[in-house]
């Protein structure tokens, strides 16, 4: 197991006694060379989650698990320095999580130069060979941010992350700023460096299709707890808990005649407040199924099968 969760909570203090529970309480296991997808609305805690678990927030309680070693609650500079070698990140937006004041051979070659183990010129060649690698060349490496589309954006981006040669990576939402068809060269190429660098992956994002298409395992997250976990098809194609149901039907249909016919069932209301939560199903409010006990009984985690498991009262 490369990567593990357990109880992974992370709660922001606002004042006046209010605390937000952005995630609380997910145990979650990755195997080597395996692509999780981790779904869910915007404000379910999944970004806030993927930083957690490889220290970019600290975390408020549970623990974190990287190749069997407990990782620090809170990273050190030193922890950061250890630990980047093996856990990246590559962000959301392509451009605000690029330093404009930097070129490109700045940005890409920030982690060689921190750990200080390679020479200008080491650094500027294997710069160069991951613009290739990406798709760029190498006479971008004298150019800033500014100047490049968001699909070469999030290309740099990429190359900034894998540079250093991690075996994990949290790809947070990389595809849901670029139009689709540059959408599509991004998967290939994470699915190309996947095989060649043998990368485990956590990806976030909201296109349930292309998650599924993506990942090996799905999992759906619902204002900071995961309510179903399984087989990517089987999640996809038969999802058990209300949430992932309803998820699922409001993908589109890729065929124009067929979606005009097809039946809508919108969620209805909005993501409930995640201040100050109250025991009970955090779906209970929106959930079409909803029973007397779902609003006061918080569900456990039932094993539907050997790695399908649903937090649902439904099925207890």
């Amino acid at each position: 197991m490369l990567i593990e969760t357990v109880q992974l909570k992370k709660h922001f203090t606002l004042g006046r006694g209010q605390i937000l529970h952005a995630v609380d309480g997910v145990s979650i296991a990755i195997e080597e060379n395996e692509i999780l997808g981790l779904v869910g609305e915007s404000g379910s805690g999944k970004s806030t989650f993927g930083k957690a678990l490889i220290g970019l927030h600290a975390r408020t309680s549970g623990e974190a698990f990287y190749n069997g070693e407990l990782l620090p609650a809170r990273f050190s500079p030193k922890d950061h320095l250890h630990y980047s070698r093996e856990l990246q990140m590559i962000f959301q937006d392509p451009y605000s999580s690029l330093n404009p004041r930097m070129t490109v051979l700045e940005i890409i070659g920030e982690g060689l130069r921190i750990q200080g183990q390679h020479s200008k010129s080491q650094i500027r060649d294997q710069v160069a060979d991951w613009l290739s690698k990406v798709g760029l060349h190498a006479d971008h490496m004298s150019r800033y941010p500014h100047e490049f589309s968001g699909g070469q954006r999030q290309r740099i981006g990429i190359a900034r992350a894998m540079i250093i040669g991690p075996k994990f990576v949290v790809c947070d939402e990389p595809i849901s700023a670029l139009d689709v068809s540059v959408q599509a060269q991004i998967i290939n190429l994470l699915e190309e460096l996947k095989q060649s660098m043998g990368l485990t992956l956590l990806f976030i994002a909201h296109d349930l299709s292309m998650v599924r298409y993506v990942s090996d395992r799905m999992a759906v997250m619902y204002l900071g707890t995961l309510v179903e976990t399984g087989p990517a098809d089987d999640v996809f194609f038969e999802p058990k808990h209300p949430y992932t149901q309803l998820l699922i039907e409001s993908n589109p249909e890729p065929d124009p005649k067929l979606e005009r016919t097809r039946p809508h069932i919108p969620i209805k209301g909005e993501i409930t407040s995640p201040i100050n939560m109250k025991p009970g199903c955090r779906f209970a409010d929106r959930c079409p199924k909803v029973m007397e006990h779902c609003k006061t009984v918080t569900p456990a985690v039932t094993s539907l099968s050997d790695n399908h498991t649903v937090s649902c009262h439904l099925y207890q």
